[in-house]
C-alpha cells in the first residue's frame, strides 16, 4: 500500500483530473455563450474548495459559488479572482468583509438590502478615508480616487423565491426591489436568480412544479425588464434542470454535485441517455483506509460495543482506521461493505468513531495495511460508489461525500 510519509492510513483521494473532465463536459453540454457558475460551497462538497475552484477556472468556469462568507475568503486568500457569489444570507457582522473580498450576495427583502448597502456605505467611506494624506485636504489624485470610490456600485444578485420556500422575494415584488436596487446609491442590481425544488424528479407532480417555479420567475424577470431595469445575468439551473431542460439555461447555469460525478436524483446517465442527450460525468473522490491489524476469531466472539455480531463460525476480522467522524454513518453498521482487492468484505458490528471491523472470512492473500476503499471511481479499485452508499443508507450522494470529516487528509491525483 502506497501511503506518503506522515500520512495516516485514512485518506481520500482526489481525482482532479475527473473533476477537470466534469467541468468540460457541462461547458460542453450547455448551450453556446451560457455561463458557468460552479458550486465549490461545503470545502467543494468534501472534496478541498481551493484545489477544485482553482481548476474549475482553468476549465473556464465564469463564477464560483459558496454558502458562506468564510468560504468565500479562504478561495479569495488562495488568490482566485473569479467572481464569487453568495447563496445563502449572512449576518450583519459579516458584510464587512463580504464588500472587502468581493463577494456578491443573494438579496431578496427591504430589510436585508439596508442592512448591506449600510455596510457597503461604510467600506466605501473607509476607502474614501484611506486616500487622505495626514488628515489635510485632499490632493488632485484623493479626489480623484475619492470620487470614484463614490461612484463603484456593489453588485448584489436578486433572488427570487418561485416556490423553494428559502431565499428570495415572491415574484411579484421583483420589479418593486430591483427599482430600491437601482435607485441606491452604492448598489447595482448585477442579476436575478431562482432555484427549483423538484428539477430532480420526473414525475408527473414534479415536472409540473418545476415548469410553474419557471414561469413564475420568467414572470419576475420579465417585471423588471417593464420597469426599466436591466436584471443583468439570469440564472436558474443547477445540476438537474441544466441537464434535463436545456430551455432553461438563462445566461448562466450552476452545476453542483455533477461536477463531482454523481447525477440528482432521477436526472441519471441512463435516464439522458434514453433522451438522447447524454452527459457523462466520473466520481472524483475515493475513500481510502488500510487494514491496521488482522485479528483471528473463533466462532462466538463479539465485535464492538454492544457486541451487537458475533461470529458465526472461525473468520479473520479486519481492523479499519475509519469511523464515523471520518465520514462513514453509524447506521449503516450491518449493511455496509469495503473493497479489499477484488473483492467486497462486509463491516460487523457497531461502526465506532475512528475504527470499524471487517469480516475478511479466510483472509486468503490479504495482509496487514492492505488497502481497503470504502467508495471511489473505478479507477481507485473501488467496487461500490458514493451513490451505492447512499441507496443502502436511504440519503443522497451529497450527504456521503460531504460527510467525509476534515481530519482525512485529501490527496489530489492528477
Amino acid at each position: 500500500m502506497n501511503i506518503m510519509s506522515g500520512m495516516r492510513l485514512t485518506f481520500a483521494e482526489i481525482y482532479i483530473k475527473n473533476f477537470e473532465a466534469n467541468v468540460k463536459a457541462i461547458k460542453k453540454f450547455v448551450k453556446p455563450g451560457v455561463k458557468i457558475c460552479c458550486s465549490v460551497k461545503a470545502d467543494a462538497y468534501g472534496h478541498g474548495a481551493v484545489p477544485c475552484a482553482k481548476a474549475a477556472v482553468k476549465c473556464g468556469a465564469d463564477f464560483l459559488a459558496v454558502a458562506t462568507v468564510g468560504e468565500g475568503i479562504e478561495l479569495r486568500e488562495a488568490k482566485i479572482k473569479a467572481p464569487i457569489l453568495l447563496l445563502s444570507y449572512c449576518s450583519p457582522s459579516e458584510m464587512a468583509d463580504l464588500v472587502k473580498y468581493n463577494i456578491t450576495p443573494f438579496v431578496g427583502d427591504e430589510e436585508y438590502i439596508g442592512f448591506l448597502e449600510r455596510a457597503v456605505q461604510k467600506a466605501f467611506k473607509a476607502k474614501t478615508a484611506a486616500g487622505t494624506t495626514d488628515g489635510k485636504a485632499k490632493s488632485a489624485a484623493n479626489a480623484k480616487l475619492a470620487k470614484n470610490a463614490a461612484a463603484k456600485k456593489f453588485a448584489v444578485h436578486l433572488a427570487v423565491d418561485s416556490g423553494m420556500g428559502r431565499v428570495g422575494c415572491l415574484p411579484e415584488d421583483a420589479a418593486a426591489l430591483a427599482k430600491r436596487i437601482a435607485s441606491s446609491k452604492c448598489l447595482c442590481l448585477g442579476g436575478m436568480c431562482t432555484h427549483f425544488a423538484s428539477a430532480d424528479g420526473t414525475s408527473a407532480r414534479d415536472r409540473s412544479y418545476a415548469k410553474k417555479q419557471r414561469d413564475a420567475f420568467v414572470a419576475a424577470v420579465e417585471s423588471v425588464k417593464a420597469s426599466g431595469i436591466k436584471p443583468g445575468i439570469v440564472h436558474a439551473s443547477a445540476s438537474a434542470a441544466l441537464m434535463d431542460k436545456p430551455e432553461w439555461q438563462f445566461d448562466m447555469v450552476r452545476p453542483g454535485i455533477i461536477l463531482y460525478g454523481y447525477y440528482p436524483d432521477k436526472i441519471t446517465q441512463k435516464y439522458l441517455r434514453a433522451k438522447k442527450t447524454p452527459l457523462v460525468v466520473k466520481p472524483v473522490m475515493a475513500l481510502v483506509t488500510g487494514i491496521s491489524a488482522l485479528r483471528p476469531f473463533k466462532k462466538g466472539m463479539g465485535v464492538s460495543y454492544g457486541s451487537t455480531w458475533t461470529a458465526a463460525k472461525d473468520t479473520t476480522i479486519g481492523v479499519l482506521p475509519i469511523g464515523y467522524a471520518d465520514g462513514l454513518l453509524r447506521r449503516q453498521a450491518g449493511s455496509l461493505k469495503v473493497s479489499v482487492g477484488k473483492k467486497l468484505y462486509p463491516i460487523r458490528g457497531r461502526i465506532c468513531m475512528d475504527q470499524c471491523m471487517v469480516d475478511l472470512g479466510s483472509a486468503k492473500g490479504i495482509k496487514r495495511f492492505d488497502r481497503a476503499l470504502v467508495f471511489g471511481p473505478k479507477e481507485s479499485g473501488a467496487l461500490l460508489t458514493a451513490d451505492d452508499l447512499a441507496r443502502d443508507a436511504g440519503t443522497i450522494s451529497y450527504e456521503i461525500l460531504t460527510c467525509v470529516g476534515k481530519r482525512v487528509q485529501r490527496v489530489y491525483i492528477k
